[in-house]
């Protein structure tokens, strides 16, 4: 036990450090708040899609739920079907076995739907390209608003995604 904290004395404190508040961050969040109760009445409802990615985004998409990024605090929450849906988050090449899953999944969310491509993957098919294996992007098997490059892309840029997803629908 004493060895533990002798180590972690001699290391110290290595998480990054919060934001600091800034009362124009303030204003802008509060504007955004708004932006997605005008348009979607209410919270922004996501469904996040893998579509044959490594998951290397998908622990990205976790990092933008965080404290840190506070997605919930934009007004913004994950929902487990995409019947509650009003954006898709889709991440990687459209591996042959998950096409038709992607389509149903595209028909069964309701109208305005966005779609938002996370990562190389989804956006050209990455490494993975075209192949037998895999389709492909996203586009190729259902219509894309947004991409969001990276291999895998910072949360900001997964959040700068989603957020231009929800002004160029308005």
């Amino acid at each position: 036990m004493y060895q533990i904290l002798k180590q972690i004395i001699k290391t110290g404190i290595k998480t990054e450090t919060p934001p600091q508040t800034d009362e124009a961050m303030r204003h802008v969040e509060q504007r955004l708040q708004q932006e997605i109760l005008d348009a979607f009445g209410g919270a922004l409802a996501i469904r996040q899609v893998d579509a044959g990615s490594c998951n290397g985004c998908e622990l990205e998409i976790h990092a933008v739920s965080n404290a840190y990024y506070n997605l919930e605090g934009l007004g913004i929450r994950f929902v487990a079907s995409p019947r509650h849906a009003d954006l898709l988050l889709v991440t990687g090449p459209v591996s042959r076995h998950m096409e038709i899953a992607l389509k149903r999944t595209y028909d069964a969310t309701p109208e305005p739907k966005l779609v938002v491509a996370i990562g190389d993957c989804a956006c050209d098919g990455g490494i993975f390209g075209e192949s037998y294996a895999t389709c492909g992007k996203i586009s190729k098997v259902i219509p894309v608003d947004v991409v969001v490059s990276g291999c895998p892309p910072t949360p900001t840029a997964i959040l700068q995604g989603i957020l231009t997803a929800i002004s160029a629908k308005k």
